[in-house]
């Protein structure tokens, strides 16, 4: 029989509250806390918690503090990466960020899904799907993205946005539920 962590990475079925998930997630919110306590000035010791914390973190990417994530080791960041303040990142599931991306404050990326079954909800059932943001995007304040979006190349989403579909790369998009505007020249 699967592990809840092993059902968790296949995108099935898992219960959230089980004690080796809880364990893991306290292991990443004791590293969160270490750095967004750490001072900006000691740019080497963040860098250490972001490389102990995260899955990845590409050359010159740069996270602010306060940042806060479910398990850390399902996100990577790609190089040249700016993420500001504020940013939330619910892991359950893979979080590919790509390189040269720009997130604005109070960004939030999800991956968990919970049931509508209330009963399931009340044992603690979840299933993540991953969310991907390509190279070069940029999510301007705000910005919720859902389970299971892909945010496309050199693509621009609007603040506020509640991004609840796959965007395709190099478009203007905005709303709740966001939608293309416009192709990007």
């Amino acid at each position: 029989m699967a592990s809840n962590k092993e059902r968790m990475l296949r995108g099935e079925p898992y219960a959230a509250n089980h004690p080796d998930l809880l364990a893991e997630r306290k292991r990443c919110r004791l590293l969160c806390e270490r750095f967004n306590a750490a001072s900006f000035g000691e740019t080497q010791a963040r860098r250490a918690i972001l490389e102990e914390l995260l899955g990845g973190i590409g050359e010159d990417a740069e996270v602010m503090a306060p940042f806060q994530c479910d398990y850390g080791y399902h996100i990577s960041v790609g190089d040249r990466t700016f993420i500001n303040y504020g940013a939330v990142v619910l892991d359950g599931a893979q979080v590919t960020i790509g390189d040269d991306v720009q997130i604005g404050p109070s960004v939030h990326l999800l991956t968990a899904l919970h049931p509508l079954d209330p009963a399931a909800r009340r044992r603690g059932t979840e299933t993540a799907a991953p969310v991907t943001v390509a190279d070069g995007a940029w999510l301007a304040s705000g910005v919720i993205v859902c389970p299971g979006v892909c945010i496309g190349a050199d693509t621009v989403v609007g603040a506020g946005s509640v991004v609840t579909m796959d965007l395709p790369a190099r478009r203007l998009c905005f709303g709740n539920p966001c939608r293309v505007i416009r192709e990007i020249a």
